[in-house]
């Protein structure tokens, strides 16, 4: 973690879910000069971090969040977010009015809309903020942050969340940051499948891909997929980064949203099909640049 920290007033905030991102990010926070408390299922996990980083450890989301001006959260899915805020100890009846929930998880819009009226009846804040960057991007303080909620608690919590972000940004009304982060997956999978092709093509007709890769990297076909996956997916080597069964679980929110608004989207339907391939191919925990590997058993 070289990430320089801008010069951002101490605040008293809480991070709770300290999983593949959450551990860098909260790491971040604490780095940049904040008290940070953590929580997270797994109390090992919590203890390990408070090892490393200094900060404290709660025993439960309500115990996090109590004192805290901000809290922050990434956990796994829609349920787990109503458990950690509205549940049984979330944090929700434990924050002080005018406090403010920043939850990075990939969700459903509509659960934010939800968590987002509950928050208002308690006089709370609740920002639906997830990210894009991945695993390298939470570690190395440079992910993207898409916020759906007010302006004004966007605005607040900015300098905060710079921590481990290059970029914080109001897309819209809560809800509206799950919408790009969906849009977000739907290009990302739809290029993995196009990337995974060509080097398929490639690699067939006898080519020397690195140097394709080399070339068509400065042209038109540059991404950054192609960038920092093209020569691991031609290696073979799919150990690291965002795995397939998360990738799937975000299509699913995808494809689920588009039948409410009625989205045509024929081409995200049919790689979610294939990554349900990889997943049966033993690739659960595969990164999502694995979608080659359907391509080379053919």
């Amino acid at each position: 973690m070289n990430k320089i920290y801008l010069p951002t007033p101490a605040q008293r905030v809480a991070f709770i879910g300290l999983g593949t991102m959450g551990y860098p990010m909260a790491g971040h926070l604490q780095r940049a000069g904040h008290q940070v408390t953590v929580y997270n299922r797994s109390a090992d996990k919590a203890a390990r971090w408070s090892a490393e980083f200094g900060g404290r450890q709660a025993a439960t989301p309500a115990a996090a969040a109590h004192d805290a001006h901000v809290v922050f959260s990434c956990v796994g899915n829609d349920d787990d977010l109503r458990s950690i805020t509205v549940g049984s100890d979330g944090a929700f009846a434990a924050m002080q009015a005018g406090a403010i929930f920043v939850d990075h998880t990939t969700t459903s819009a509509t659960v934010a809309r939800e968590l987002h009226a509950a928050a208002q009846e308690r006089g709370l804040h609740f920002i639906d903020a997830p990210v894009s960057g991945g695993q390298v991007g939470a570690q190395n303080g440079v992910l993207t942050v898409m916020c759906g909620g007010a302006a004004a608690a966007i605005t607040a919590i900015t300098p905060v969340a710079l921590a481990y972000a290059q970029a914080v940004t109001r897309i819209g009304d809560a809800g509206s940051g799950q919408l790009a982060k969906m849009v977000n997956q739907i290009a990302i999978a739809g290029l993995l499948q196009g990337l995974a092709e060509a080097l398929h093509f490639g690699q067939t007709a006898g080519l020397n891909m690195p140097l394709v890769l080399d070339v068509i990297s400065k042209g038109a076909a540059r991404s950054w997929q192609m960038e920092n996956r093209g020569k691991t997916m031609l290696a073979g080597e799919f150990d690291f980064g965002f795995a397939v069964d998360w990738m799937r679980k975000d299509l699913g929110l995808v494809l689920e949203q588009a039948r409410h608004n009625g989205a045509t989207l024929p081409v995200t339907a049919q790689v979610d099909q294939f990554y349900a391939e990889v997943q049966a191919m033993g690739g659960q925990r595969w990164d999502t640049s694995s979608l080659i590997t359907r391509l080379k058993k053919s």
